[in-house]
């Protein structure tokens, strides 16, 4: 429990970073991009837009992932304004970054060393992000924005039910694309992270010394 809380006030930390603010910034920006060309396959209209979140939730922590998760929907109303501005679903956007914060910030690591210091592939990572995406599906899509739909007249009383097993069928077929998805890109986002900024680091050190 201590080291779960000692995230959020590490990632809490990454604000102060002027590198994390700016890659954060970035992400946010291709999350905003990738919302334009969401892929509607009749059934299910897909978004991937997701994908940019967890990948600050991961690199940056729970905090910046949730503040990334509310900018997004805030910024995204701005650029496209359909309907009232709803806060209660911003902060189910921010939830969602959050979630993925708390499940891969500083817990993942897509390479590790076993006792003959020979790379093995290390499964916590995918085992981490496929248990986030749940989280992520059941408790942000299904119970909290369901809820929300209803609160709110989206979704009659007297069609809750159909509107449910709907919901829960374009969210299995969410997952079935969103799981492979996030197994292949995460782990090559944390990879080329490292390798830039180490990379970066590097040089800054020679500058220095010389």
């Amino acid at each position: 429990m201590k080291g779960f809380l000692s995230s959020f006030r590490i990632s809490a930390k990454e604000f102060t970073n002027l590198r994390s603010v700016a890659v954060t910034a970035m992400l946010i920006a291709v999350s905003m991009g990738i919302e334009m060309f969401a892929v509607d396959i009749g059934v299910v209209r897909l978004n991937f837009a997701f994908i940019a979140i967890a990948a600050i939730g991961m690199l940056f922590g729970p905090v910046m992932g949730f503040t990334a998760g509310l900018a997004c929907d805030i910024v995204g109303h701005l650029a496209h304004p359909v309907g009232a501005f709803l806060p209660a679903y911003t902060l189910a956007a921010g939830l969602q970054g959050l979630i993925y914060g708390a499940m891969l910030y500083h817990k993942t690591e897509w390479r590790s060393r076993g006792l003959t210091k020979k790379k093995k592939f290390d499964i916590t990572m995918l085992i981490r992000i496929v248990i986030a995406r749940l989280l992520d599906i059941c408790l942000i899509n299904l119970l909290i924005n369901t809820a929300l739909n209803l609160h709110y007249g989206f979704i009659p009383e007297e069609a809750f039910g159909t509107a449910v097993i709907a919901r829960i069928a374009k969210n299995v077929i969410e997952l079935a694309v969103d799981i492979p998805l996030l197994i292949v890109i995460l782990p090559a986002v944390l990879m080329a992270y490292k390798k830039v900024f180490h990379m970066a680091g590097g040089r800054a050190k020679t500058v220095r010394a010389e």
